[in-house]
């Protein structure tokens, strides 16, 4: 049997006694075997001379998911991680790029690559008791076309000692948000502006064929709001007292909000946060897709129906 002296059989006896995967020895006899005898480097990692050329002939195959991979990263970045192997799916499907889900959650899992989103929890709402408006809504959170169900409400961000406020509408056909304001201050006119600007964008109604639901914060309670509604043959709809699954819609695109922005790129500032919030409203409607559209954004499923 011909002998292999030198320094670099004794990485070979190394692997071999460390029992390393066959593929790794093979790839260490590719390296040695033109300077010392291929039996005798077979021989020390105790490896057949069949099992190394199939090995051999496997470096040489590329990798056939390589432009699957890069795809996946393209998109996985460009959600900035908020897409998890579902969604990444739906998205490789508008490129006509059509794979099984679990093949991109395994090629996913061996990127290292998952969902950077936490679990969302609900917040009770502790208000007044109000005997504004009855809860008409009663939980039904569909619609059989836009402008049908509104749902609003208003969440608090906090950078430091500074807080933001948020007051969106969205509509339970796509669960677009129709219109939004920001304020540092929790004032009526946080609310009264993103009505204005959401009723800008429709027809007047005449029989109550939109419904807005909230919950009993005293904003929808005020005179003025509740005015605006009625000239505008809107039908109001509040929570019951204390029980946020009423509004479970909104409270969720709040989390989805929350999760997407803050805890992905935490601002340092109110007014980052502001640029924060803008720029997700924006992806949110246009580009960001959802599994109950069909793969599709909110305002791509709205024109898609229309048409």
């Amino acid at each position: 049997m011909p002998t292999c002296g030198g320094r670099l059989p004794k990485k070979a006896r190394c692997l071999a006694q460390s029992g390393g995967t066959s593929r790794q020895k093979a790839r260490l006899i590719e390296a040695l075997r033109q300077e010392h005898p291929l039996s005798a480097l077979l021989d020390i990692v105790k490896m057949p001379k069949s099992v190394f050329y199939y090995h051999r002939c496997q470096f040489e195959v590329k990798d056939k998911y390589a432009d699957l991979k890069q795809r996946i990263t393209t998109l996985y970045h460009k959600h900035k991680g908020r897409y998890g192997y579902r969604r990444i799916t739906q998205a490789l499907k508008q490129l006509e790029c059509h794979h099984n889900h679990k093949l991109i959650a395994k090629l996913m899992r061996d990127m290292k690559m998952r969902s950077k989103i936490r679990r969302k929890k609900y917040r009770s709402y502790k208000g007044q008791q109000g005997k504004i408006a009855k809860n008409y809504l009663q939980r039904q959170f569909d619609a059989d076309g836009p402008n049908k169900r509104w749902l609003t409400d208003i969440t608090e961000f906090k950078v430091g000692d500074d807080k933001l406020y948020v007051s969106p509408i969205l509509d339970c056909y796509n669960n677009e948000i129709v219109s939004y304001t920001l304020s540092r201050r929790p004032t009526y006119d946080l609310v009264s502006l993103m009505l204005d600007k959401a009723l800008n964008k429709i027809k007047t109604c005449r029989d109550n064929s939109l419904m807005l639901h909230s919950d009993q914060g005293w904003h929808y309670q005020m005179k003025p709001f509740r005015q605006v509604l009625k000239q505008r043959g809107i039908k109001q709809s509040m929570s019951r007292k204390g029980n946020c699954l009423d509004n479970a819609l909104m409270e969720g695109f709040f989390g989805t909000l929350k999760c997407e922005t803050i805890y992905i790129d935490t601002p340092q500032s109110i007014e980052q946060l502001e640029q924060q919030i803008h720029e997700y409203m924006h992806y949110y409607n246009n580009e960001r897709i959802q599994l109950k559209l069909k793969g599709l954004s909110p305002v791509q499923f709205r024109t898609q129906s229309l048409a």
